[in-house]
């Protein structure tokens, strides 16, 4: 949480193209159109722009207080989109409820991947999408692929690109 609250004011410059790439690659496979989805660890709110306009309700989760406050800015421009202060792997919200979850750069930073997976499958609707990334230096691919795994949930996609500086997984709940 302090490192990202220390970072806020640079966030987009330092990561936003990075960020891009993964989420154009991400919704590849991955339908938003009328569903809620759930963007967790959502930062500045650079993702809200990729689906609020298809999604009927976003909801952006962090715990940094300053990269939400960045994310409020970015929401200004959407209907629809909420942003909310909580852990990404203790969420205040309602079971079975978002048909699409994305968790961008968050699993590397969680005490334990698995139970945050669990948690993020807890809140997606039976069938939504999870989509979860990896960063390489964070995660070697087999450890990786344990946490998708045991996750109990199905494997869509896995993409292993090298533009992308992170395995990105797609899920179904």
């Amino acid at each position: 949480m302090n490192r990202y609250n220390a970072t806020a004011n640079g966030y987009n410059e330092l990561h936003g193209e990075e960020q891009h790439r993964k989420y154009q690659r991400a919704l590849k496979n991955v339908d938003t159109k009328s569903t809620a989805v759930l963007d967790v660890g959502c930062g500045s709110g650079l993702f809200f722009s990729q689906v609020a306009g298809q999604a009927d309700l976003v909801v952006g989760i962090d715990v940094s207080r300053n990269l939400l406050l960045k994310a409020k800015e970015h929401a200004r421009g959407f209907g629809d989109v909420y942003i909310v202060l909580a852990d990404a792997d203790h969420l205040p919200l309602r079971e079975d409820f978002f048909g699409g979850v994305f968790a961008f750069t968050v699993l590397q930073n969680m005490p334990s991947p698995q139970e945050a997976l669990a948690e993020w499958k807890r809140v997606a609707t039976v069938g939504g999408k999870i989509v979860v990334t990896g960063l390489k230096k964070a995660f070697a691919l087999e450890k990786f692929m344990d946490i998708l795994e045991t996750s109990g949930m199905r494997l869509d996609e896995f993409v292993d690109e090298e533009e992308i500086n992170c395995y990105i997984a797609t899920l179904t709940a």
